[in-house]
């Protein structure tokens, strides 16, 4: 198992690099993380939904992504209160007090996971949450030591050096458990490191003597990784290209992922706005998906993106909704279950003819097709919502998804809404979407290559881990 000092210490990639070694070595190896608490979630082959880490390490590991490899997963909706999805399904929503009663039931649901994967696999690869050292969650847990200590499971401790302290880190860290948990830390692994070895080795001299444990790797900071993030975005801005796209950083924005293509463009400047932030001029201006539609609408409202975007459209700017930010394109959402919070109906930005339910049930499915304004073009992708959209608006799709229609592109060709996530993904729609928002390039961003050669390299780079743990 693979924990952490802190959240984005680095334990998702470190376990990604260790799935792809195993399997460069030929054994059977599956990725498992018992709780995720992430925005970005992924469709699995059986109709599931998991976090977005898991279907990265399942690829480095050469095998499908299935509900078992995160058998729980939290998704927030608000600052005290998240989806529960339990074995892929939405189980319930919940409050932080409420959720935290309930971890005795989605133990079961993570040790049933585990063992099904242990009788078909020769490796399970675990990765902790957050830190082991959170002492108000000690109590029920299922996401580190809990779970580590209920399957007899070895655990490396990652710490992040770019962030500095990470000998208070680990030495805190192990300070915060109990005797047992402690015994369980084969050995740690420093994490993002650049500059000169010879002036860390006596911190590691250090910190070997102080704890009677070896520092089993010391990693490097590895630049221009493509990688899909668990959960945050990443504070890096794409910044090269000419052309301009802007997207509002809502409070609950999920699957931020489907930017990720667009941020490898070469031709294209991307920018996350940020609350408060200044919204620049742009040639596209995109609406991601939401896990609080409402919520985020009222956003937009309260930072003046409904002005900006109407001027935006009057000087023949280009504007696309993704899932939660095709919603907002209608009239009106309506909330009348409290799917997402207390029930009502907020007005929407009104530019495409349309209105949204939220249901109880969400859609969970991997989607092929083409894009019904440039019909040789591919389109790959996946939906996840709870909402269905009706009006006048459908009547002109944004793309063919077996044989059914999708979305929907305004009269004028100026708005484009759809469900489905990962739609820039397929170099042919990303290379149509671009161009239907006015940008004429040659270049096709190949992300399943990015994604192969970005696994392949933190797999070369963990190298001297995977060796130092096959020693043990």
């Amino acid at each position: 198992m693979v924990q952490g000092t802190t959240s984005d210490a680095g334990k998702s990639t470190v376990v990604a690099a260790l799935c792809r070694l195993f399997k460069r070595a030929g054994v059977r190896v599956v990725p498992f993380k018992p709780q995720n608490m992430a925005l970005n979630s992924a469709v699995t082959s059986d109709g599931g939904e998991i976090g977005r880490a898991q279907a990265l390490q399942a690829v480095a590991a050469g095998v499908e992504p299935h509900t078992d490899m995160n058998p729980v997963l939290l998704k927030p909706s608000s600052d005290i209160g998240a989806q529960v999805i339990i074995h892929g399904k939405v189980r319930a929503e919940m409050n932080a007090r409420d959720y935290h009663q309930y971890k005795t039931v989605a133990m079961g649901a993570v040790l049933e996971s585990h063992q099904r994967l242990l009788a078909q696999y020769d490796t399970v690869v675990v990765e902790g949450a957050g830190s082991p050292a959170e002492i108000n969650l000690r109590d029920r847990d299922i996401a580190n030591m809990g779970f580590a200590e209920a399957v007899d499971c070895p655990v490396v401790l990652v710490a992040d050096i770019d962030r500095g302290g990470v000998f208070a880190h680990i030495v805190g860290t192990l300070s915060c458990l109990s005797d047992s948990e402690r015994n369980r830390i084969i050995g740690f692994v420093i994490n993002r490191f650049r500059g000169d070895i010879k002036l860390l080795e006596p911190g590691l001299d250090w910190l070997e003597q102080q704890t009677g444990k070896p520092v089993l790797a010391v990693l490097p900071y590895l630049h221009g990784l493509y990688l899909d993030a668990e959960d945050a975005v990443q504070p890096v801005q794409s910044t090269k290209g000419a052309f301009k796209i802007v997207v509002p950083s809502l409070p609950r924005m999920s699957n931020h992922t489907d930017f990720d293509a667009l941020r490898a463009h070469p031709d294209v400047d991307l920018q996350f706005i940020r609350q408060g932030e200044a919204i620049p001029a742009a040639d596209l201006i995109i609406i991601p998906g939401s896990k609080n539609t409402r919520g985020d609408l009222a956003w937009l409202r309260e930072y003046g993106w409904p002005a900006h975007i109407a001027r935006h459209l009057r000087y023949g700017g280009k504007v696309i909704g993704i899932c939660g930010g095709f919603q907002m394109l209608g009239r009106e959402v309506t909330d009348a279950f409290g799917v997402e919070g207390a029930p009502g109906v907020s007005p929407a930005l009104g530019l495409l003819e349309m209105a949204t339910v939220l249901t109880q049930e969400k859609r969970l499915v991997q989607v092929h097709g083409t894009c019904a304004f440039a019909p040789d073009a591919a389109v790959t992708g996946y939906e996840i919502h709870m909402g269905v959209s009706e009006g006048a608006a459908l009547a002109q799709p944004a793309f063919i998804i077996d044989g059914r229609a999708e979305g929907a592109l305004s009269a004028d060709g100026q708005v484009l809404g759809t469900y489905l996530h990962g739609l820039f993904d397929a170099p042919q729609a990303c290379a149509a979407l671009l161009a239907w928002a006015g940008l004429r390039s040659a270049y096709r961003v190949d992300t399943a290559a990015l994604r192969e050669a970005s696994l392949d390299r933190i797999a070369d780079a963990a190298q001297p881990l995977f060796d130092a743990l096959m020693q043990r």
